[in-house]
C-alpha cells in the first residue's frame, strides 16, 4: 500500500493505491493553507480506503520545486509519518509528477515568477535534463531545442509563458498524488530530501532565509 501526497503548488492532494489500483483519493485546490487541511485531508482519505495507517508499506511526496512553504509541509509529513510508521518515505519531484500526466515528449514547466520557470523534459517519462530555473527566453529556447519537429505537451502552471512551442498545454493546479504515489513505489527507497532551485523569497530580519 502507498500513500502519496502533494502540497507544493496550488492544490492539496492525497491518495492510496493498492498496487495500480486507487483506493481512494482526494484533492482541493488551495493557494495557501495546505498546512492546515493536509492531515484531514489525510485522514478523510484513509477513512475512504478502509485502511488503518498501519497497513501502509510505504509514502511518497512531492518535494519541489514548488512553494517553499508548501513542499516543507508536505515533506515534514510524510517523513513524520513514514518515522511513525517505521516505513520509507520517498520523494518524487514535482515537474517529475507533473510530466506523468502525458506521455512522448513533455516540458513541465511551473512559474516561478520574476519572469522564470522552473523547468524539466522527458520523453517517454525518462528526463532529459536536470530540474532548473531559467528565464521564460532561455527556458523557451531550451523547450525549442528538444522539439525540433516532435509533438510536444506542456504542462504545469508555466505552460501558458512557454506556449509558442507546444502543440498540447495542460495546467494542472498540482500534481495528481495518484501519479506520486506510482513513481514513489518504483523509487528506490532513499531519505526523503526537499528539493530548492532557487533561495526562498521570504527573508527573517537581516536578511536570513528561513
Amino acid at each position: 500500500m502507498v500513500f502519496a501526497l502533494d502540497t507544493c503548488l496550488n492544490a492539496c492532494s492525497v491518495a492510496v493505491l493498492d498496487g495500480e489500483r486507487v483506493l481512494a483519493h482526494a484533492c482541493e485546490a488551495m493557494t495557501r493553507g495546505h498546512q492546515e487541511r493536509l492531515a484531514p485531508i489525510a485522514q478523510a482519505v484513509m477513512a475512504q480506503a478502509g485502511l488503518a495507517f498501519e497497513r501502509l508499506d510505504r509514502i511518497g511526496a512531492t518535494v519541489g520545486p514548488g512553494s517553499f512553504t508548501g513542499l516543507r509541509v508536505g515533506v515534514a509529513f510524510a517523513k513524520g509519518l513514514g518515522s511513525a510508521l517505521s516505513i520509507p518515505a520517498v520523494g518524487v519531484g514535482t515537474l517529475e509528477a507533473l510530466a506523468a500526466e502525458a506521455g512522448g515528449l513533455v516540458a513541465a514547466a511551473i512559474d516561478a515568477r520574476r519572469e522564470q520557470v522552473y523547468l524539466q523534459v522527458f520523453a517517454d517519462g525518462h528526463a532529459l535534463m536536470a530540474p532548473g530555473v531559467l528565464p521564460v527566453e532561455a527556458a523557451h529556447a531550451r523547450v525549442a531545442e528538444f522539439a525540433m519537429d516532435r509533438p510536444l505537451t506542456l504542462v504545469g502552471s508555466g505552460a501558458a509563458l512557454l506556449a509558442r512551442a507546444a502543440d498540447t498545454i495542460l495546467a494542472p493546479e498540482g500534481c495528481d498524488a495518484r501519479r506520486v504515489a506510482r513513481l514513489a513505489a518504483a523509487k528506490a527507497a532513499t531519505p526523503i530530501r526537499p528539493l530548492y532551485l532557487r533561495a526562498p523569497d521570504a527573508r527573517l530580519p537581516g536578511g536570513i532565509a528561513p
